[in-house]
């Protein structure tokens, strides 16, 4: 009797303890199904802090829907993502970067459609129409753009007035400025062309303002050839800047740094360049740099910029779509932005952030940024890595030579490489 009791006793504590797990394993299920996994390339040790710092704040403010945070080491990310995007579970919100890349992942259906996104939160109304733009694809918004950086015209004050020269505004404006620097013995425009990355910013800026963002998108994408007249076109006015002795004389020789130094000593005027230029400005002379859009040539054009931009997404078979909404809310959030701007100097990607406290530097490249109609990334960004390759070596092509160089030879050669990468992509 006392085993029958024991027995009976004993199946009822495993009927209990297994009520007790299958219940265990229900809360942690939905406990699970709340959870927002987020990847993220932020490894190096300042922005993984901030990451962590990000993340905390939801998690303090959700503890229902908390954010696992997974960090890959940045350069690994740039190759593991493809992995991640189809495992299962995937992750439900990632970092990355607009432009082609970001393309690269619309076109193959792997990125969420954000639209419901943008119209819930507002977004069309308060961030600026280049980033709307750079956050399309077709009808559809697919990235959350949170911070960049502008390129524009640099120029030394202080040089430009010693010549009588005013910062270029149009195409005519900037062969005049290259005429009467030379005549004043001032190297016109400094560029090292040792890693020719430099040299695809001249190409950006020719293509868009003589042909228009959309065009340049579009030869960025694959979809136009390189043999049009257009880019011909391109070539044609960048050789016109070496018929004016616009540039620093054999460029290949210096790194973008290096020809800095030519500028610094106030031996050339100008230097097209990203806003980290002045990283490498003395603070002597940081004063006497300032900046100009890049001039206009064709006024019929809308105005494109190039403005490399970081930020995240969403990817299309996320475990948990409306805690991903909620929290690419939170990091495209005016608070969010506020605070980035605040502590860490960034550049809000959004119009209704006080930047009252940046520099006047800083507030000038947000209004150039902010009243282009559409926001390029860059050249080996907006394009894929094999054509950026190929276009880079064609430009330190020409730009070896550029009086001599056959650009219809390198021009047939970029279709050729554009043909097949792109019928290697339609059988991917």
């Amino acid at each position: 009797m006392a085993n029958r009791t024991f027995s009976r006793s004993r199946l009822l504590l495993v009927a209990l303890l297994s009520l007790v797990i299958i219940v265990s394993m229900s809360i942690s299920a939905v406990a699970q199904g709340n959870v927002i996994r987020y990847a993220s390339y932020n490894s190096d040790e300042g922005p993984k802090e901030i990451d962590e710092a990000v993340v905390a704040r939801w998690n303090e403010m959700h503890p229902d829907m908390p954010v696992e945070h997974n960090v890959t080491d940045h350069e690994a990310f740039k190759q593991a993502i493809r992995t991640y995007l189809v495992a299962d579970p995937a992750p439900d919100v990632l970092t990355w970067f607009a432009g082609n890349r970001m393309a690269f992942f619309v076109d193959r259906g792997l990125a969420a459609d954000l639209t419901e996104l943008y119209e819930r939160e507002g977004w069309n109304d308060v961030y600026a129409p280049g980033f709307i733009a750079l956050a399309s694809v077709g009808e559809g918004k697919y990235f959350v753009p949170t911070s960049y950086y502008w390129w524009a015209m640099y120029f030394r004050k202080s040089v430009l007035e010693s010549a009588g020269v005013t910062p270029p505004e149009t195409w005519d404006d900037l062969l005049a400025a290259c005429d009467t620097l030379n005549e004043a013995g001032i190297v016109p425009i400094t560029i090292g062309t040792r890693a020719p990355w430099t040299a695809a910013a001249w190409f950006d800026f020719l293509n868009m303002r003589i042909n228009g963002p959309e065009f340049h998108i579009n030869l960025m994408l694959l979809k136009e050839s390189y043999t049009d007249e257009r880019v011909v076109a391109v070539f044609d006015h960048w050789r016109q800047l070496y018929e004016h002795n616009c540039f620093l004389p054999d460029s290949a020789a210096y790194e973008w740094q290096d020809a800095l130094d030519f500028m610094n000593r106030g031996e050339a005027a100008m230097y097209l360049m990203g806003g980290f230029i002045t990283d490498s400005v003395p603070d002597d002379i940081e004063s006497d740099y300032d900046f100009v859009r890049f001039p206009i040539i064709n006024p019929d054009m809308p105005v494109g910029i190039d403005a490399p931009t970081d930020g995240y997404f969403m990817a299309a078979n996320a475990p948990n779509p409306e805690g991903a909404f909620d929290f690419l809310a939170y990091l495209g959030s005016k608070e969010e932005q506020q605070r980035g701007a605040d502590e860490l100097g960034r550049l809000p990607t959004r119009t209704d952030v006080d930047v009252s406290n940046f520099t006047e530097a800083q507030q000038k490249g947000i209004a150039l940024v902010q009243g282009a109609d559409y926001v390029a990334q860059f050249y080996d960004r907006d394009t894929t890595p094999e054509m950026a390759e190929a276009g880079l070596n064609a430009m330190a092509e020409f730009i070896s030579d550029p009086m001599n160089a056959d650009v219809n030879a390198l021009l047939e050669q970029l279709e050729a490489d554009r043909v097949r990468i792109a019928e290697e992509q339609a059988k991917e």
